[in-house]
């Protein structure tokens, strides 16, 4: 094995990481293992992971409930197309899915990745319309602030001004945006989202939003009620809601998924990230039957996606082991302990200078900055404290896997409190 300086003198000059250059100006911090909710990482020791592996990692790292499901499934067999084919992990995935997601979901397409499930979900919009005689519906519209992706649909229902995708303006397609939605319930935005979906409903395929909390578009909560408004003016004007829960899923926010908060159920729903705990990338695309039949009533009556690593048997067994590993404790006790030591924990930030807002929601800690992050001096300032944290543009988050301890939240945002002082 070469030394950590070789491994990173490789790296600057062949390995190009996200949002970065090529080559790249700051040096990533090489991690050697990773067990429990901690890192090692090369020359500097263990960090306590405040990021859960953007939000993946839910149950830490090494865990033997999914590591024992890893190497099972290893030792029957690790991948088969799903083309003409089908397995164990994946049907008993499916069906976990449908059971613990709102109804009438009952239709499960699998993926690689977030992204790719938001383009499976606007594929079988699109395609719904055009099934069902109605071509011209072929618009998305989605509010201010969100995030979905970088590939090229869901980059287009990013928010089109100082988002990470303002680069593509002009050649994405172009998209309705409502206002960004305000952290209370406030009726002349209801009214707002009323109005915009009523006045665009003939080219409207869908409505697209994060619900609850927007991810990386700002770390912003809003009202639940607005789901229930988004269902309510969907269905009066005829357009389909998608809820992408790539980032809200499985436990984050408090809630089971981020619907739960408003008791709506979208006709079309994205899950990501923390579905195999951080272990192996997949994602799935839910649909009710209504969006099923239309799209096999239509001229050409499949959904022509088929990715090579759909429905990954290695992938699949571990999703259906984390799943049952969060749903047989108490991860509504964890999150709420979590939202509890966040909330005391990040209190102090709001007095430092040049903090702007602190928010906590479930197991999600942000605090907001009147001035962009200093990525070096954040990194610094973090590692100092023994934590790795992640900061971007103006914000300072946190969301640690369900298993960190009060000792090592309180270190987290100690850690958070020191980047706001120094980045």
């Amino acid at each position: 094995m070469p030394d950590s300086a070789a491994l990173l003198d490789l790296d600057r000059r062949h390995v190009w990481h996200p949002y970065g250059p090529m080559p790249g100006r700051q040096e990533p911090l090489l991690v050697e293992s990773a067990s429990g909710v901690r890192l090692r990482v090369a020359g500097t020791g263990e960090l306590v992971d405040g990021m859960s592996s953007w939000w993946s990692a839910i149950h830490g790292y090494s865990h033997p409930v999914l590591n024992e499901a890893a190497c099972g499934q290893l030792d029957r067999m690790s991948h088969v197309m799903f083309g003409g084919l089908t397995h164990e992990p994946a049907v008993q995935l499916a069906a976990k899915l449908v059971e613990i997601t709102p109804e009438p979901l009952q239709h499960v397409f699998l993926s690689d990745s977030g992204s790719v499930s938001v383009e499976v979900a606007v594929k079988m919009c699109l395609q719904y319309w055009r099934s069902v005689g109605r071509p011209a519906k072929q618009r998305l519209l989605t509010w201010r602030g969100g995030y979905h992706g970088d590939t090229w649909q869901p980059m287009s229902v990013c928010d089109p001004e100082g988002g990470m995708h303002d680069l593509w303006s002009g050649v994405l397609p172009r998209q309705v945006f409502a206002d960004a939605p305000p952290a209370e319930y406030e009726q002349g935005y209801a009214d707002h989202l009323h109005e915009l979906i009523g006045r665009h409903a003939d080219e409207l395929a869908a409505v697209i939003v994060e619900p609850v909390v927007q991810g990386a578009g700002g770390m912003r909560f809003h009202s639940p009620a607005y789901l229930r408004v988004l269902r309510e003016a969907c269905d009066a004007h005829g357009v389909l809601l998608v809820f992408d829960e790539i980032a809200t899923g499985f436990g984050r926010t408090g809630k089971l998924f981020a619907a739960d908060h408003a008791g709506v159920t979208p006709d079309v729903m994205c899950v990501g990230k923390a579905l195999t705990g951080g272990y192996l990338t997949m994602a799935a695309t839910l649909c009710t039957p209504r969006v099923a039949e239309g799209i096999a009533r239509g001229e050409v009556p499949v959904l022509a996606h088929g990715p090579t690593f759909m429905g990954n048997p290695l992938a699949a067994a571990v999703a259906c082991a984390s799943i049952e590993l969060l749903l047989g404790q108490d991860w509504e006790g964890e999150v709420k302990r979590l939202e509890t030591a966040l909330l005391e924990g990040l209190s102090g930030a709001a007095e430092l200078p040049g903090v702007r807002d602190v928010r906590v929601l479930g197991a999600i800690g942000v605090v907001q900055l009147d001035h962009e992050v200093d990525m070096a001096a954040a990194t610094r300032a973090a590692v100092r404290e023994g934590v790795w944290l992640r900061p971007f543009r103006d914000l300072v988050y946190t969301m640690p896997p369900y298993v960190t301890g009060d000792q090592d939240v309180a270190r987290i945002c100690r850690a958070v409190c020191a980047v706001a002082r120094e980045a």
